[in-house]
């Protein structure tokens, strides 16, 4: 993949089976593109997380932000490490407070809007750090599921 906006008209125009799918087809786009084009490496590990972090500052300060597409794209990858992590399932619920229903992982009876937190990541800076966010969520979430 050369850039964004061939990877953006590539997953856009793939046809995903259910909700599940589509997250999982933006994630492995995203730690492809973490890898050639923000050299980091993007394996769905908890220690990962620094390197989305990385990659959403440089995204950030993009002058061409596509901010729905990147929220999207890196909004998967984000879920798809707490997904596998917890063996959760994605699904389409509506965020508190909000008016349109988002993709969330739900954990056990717990949900997690990784999209929405790499909105703020992106929009309102380091304060809203997935390093943060991510100890939290684990600390909350408890073990790990034993899958993967």
């Amino acid at each position: 993949m050369k850039n964004a906006s061939d990877l953006r008209k590539k997953l856009e125009s793939a046809s995903f089976p259910d909700l599940g799918s589509m997250m999982e087809g933006y994630a492995r786009a995203a730690a492809e593109l973490g890898r050639d084009q923000f050299a980091q490496k993007l394996d769905f590990s908890s220690e990962s997380i620094d390197g989305l972090d990385e990659v959403l500052v440089r995204v950030g300060e993009s002058p061409e932000l596509d901010l729905d597409f990147e929220v999207r794209l890196w909004g998967s990858y984000l879920g798809e490490v707490l997904r596998r992590r917890y063996a959760g399932v994605w699904e389409m619920t509506q965020y508190p407070g909000g008016m349109a229903a988002v993709p969330a992982i739900d954990v056990r009876g717990s949900r997690v809007f990784p999209l929405m937190k790499v909105f703020r990541r992106l929009t309102e800076g380091e304060e809203e750090d997935l390093r943060t966010f991510y100890a939290m969520v684990t600390e909350r979430l408890g073990k790990p599921a034993q899958v993967n």
